[in-house]
């Protein structure tokens, strides 16, 4: 037997000898009773930011309740591109750091709770932005450069060492979820989400991590892991306006089914694997990447002004139809200014009055558009629209 073999055997026998008092996740079935104690919700008083026009979900069996609308790491850059990559020296600029102070003091107010992080200038500048307020915001992160998205990485050591650079570039000593990025397109392994797992126990035990997710573009995959690894307490995939459940109708205010895209004849669905398992669900890209508008690209850090109406409406509206999925735990839409924290909380403070007979026309309209006129980089998300 290859030395690469008997380590992979002991590292599944590791994984499926750990105990579930270990960290609450073993890659083996839950027992219905386990389920049911993982999921108990914290009573509002305990809600962070509690606003009672917010809406509030509990993610899956970590018991966490999240607000229905996030916030999203990425903002438009100085080039008008939609994230932040790095910075120099590990120090946020002065604007970008009172900038995201802003945004965070908002999402604070709206009574938004949680942050989604991806690049190691995002993990400095909202632990800049947090600095005396951790408190206040429940975090999931990880940096895509040091990730199991590069294969790579996928060893124990490199991938505590990304959670490391995580959590002092975030000046916190540990991450809510750790949202583990798989490769992007499919291509990790059952061998690297094991490796991924091995490293959520160890970084668990020692206080760096309380959650684990993972998130890939794939479906196919997503689903294949959801499906095998219980370990999983949180997956991230994309949602847009015309994201519906496979083999279900159209929810109340989404707009209506459309034709699924290649790898449509997956077995069951996402939405249904999550349930089932009591996975929580971040749904990411809720605007295409910024495709969604026709100002995508134009505007450039700093934006100043409050936005068109036109623009402010279609951003609400397209929340406001994913979270008509009730499997979806919450949707982190990017923010650059405070007017969009506010609009964006907006679609959870109306979601209750639905969407009129018109904006589901409309909002059709656009998204199916848009979809069509994606740019090559960003056609994978039409997979996204039977899940």
């Amino acid at each position: 037997m290859k030395s690469s073999d008997r380590n992979s055997l002991s590292r599944r026998s590791f994984i499926r000898g750990v105990s579930l008092a270990a960290a609450g996740a073993v890659a083996r079935p839950l027992t219905a009773k386990v389920r049911a104690k993982a999921s108990k919700p914290q009573p509002l008083s305990k809600i962070l930011n509690y606003n009672p026009k917010m809406g509030y979900r509990r993610l899956g069996r970590t018991g966490l309740m999240l607000s229905e609308v996030g916030l999203g790491g990425h903002w438009k850059d100085r080039l008008g591109k939609r994230y932040w990559d790095e910075f120099a020296n590990d120090e946020a600029p002065t604007d970008v750091a009172k900038n995201r102070t802003e945004v965070i003091s908002a999402c604070i107010d709206a009574g938004i709770n949680y942050v989604d992080v991806g690049t190691s200038a995002e993990c400095v500048a909202y632990g800049a932005a947090l600095k005396g307020r951790r408190d206040k915001m429940i975090i999931g992160a990880d940096d895509y450069k040091l990730s199991a998205r590069d294969p790579d990485n996928c060893e124990v050591d490199k991938l505590m060492f990304a959670i490391e650079q995580c959590c002092r570039r975030l000046r916190t000593d540990y991450i809510d979820i750790w949202r583990a990025k798989a490769d992007m397109y499919g291509g990790s392994t059952d061998g690297h989400v094991e490796v991924i797992i091995e490293t959520f126990l160890k970084a668990h035990k020692q206080g760096k991590v309380r959650f684990l997710g993972i998130s890939s573009h794939r479906r196919p995959w997503l689903g294949h892991v959801i499906e095998r690894f219980d370990a999983i307490q949180v997956v991230s995939f994309p949602c847009t306006a015309r994201t519906i459940e496979k083999n279900k109708g159209p929810k109340k205010d989404n707009i209506e089914e459309v034709a699924a895209g290649y790898d449509s004849d997956t077995t069951q669905s996402i939405f249904q694997s999550v349930r089932d398992r009591n996975v929580g669900v971040i749904a990411i890209k809720p605007f295409l990447g910024g495709n969604l508008f026709k100002s995508y690209g134009k505007e450039k850090f700093p934006v100043t002004g409050p936005g068109s109406k036109d623009e402010d409406d279609l951003a609400r509206l397209t929340l406001q139809c994913i979270l008509a999925n009730e499997a979806v735990t919450v949707t982190v839409p990017g923010a650059t200014t405070v007017h969009e924290v506010e609009n964006a909380a907006s679609a959870s403070y109306k979601r209750k009055c639905g969407l009129t007979k018109a904006d589901k026309r409309r909002l059709s309209h656009v998204t199916d558009q848009r979809l069509a006129e994606l740019p090559a980089e960003y056609a994978w998300l039409r997979d996204w629209t039977v899940v």
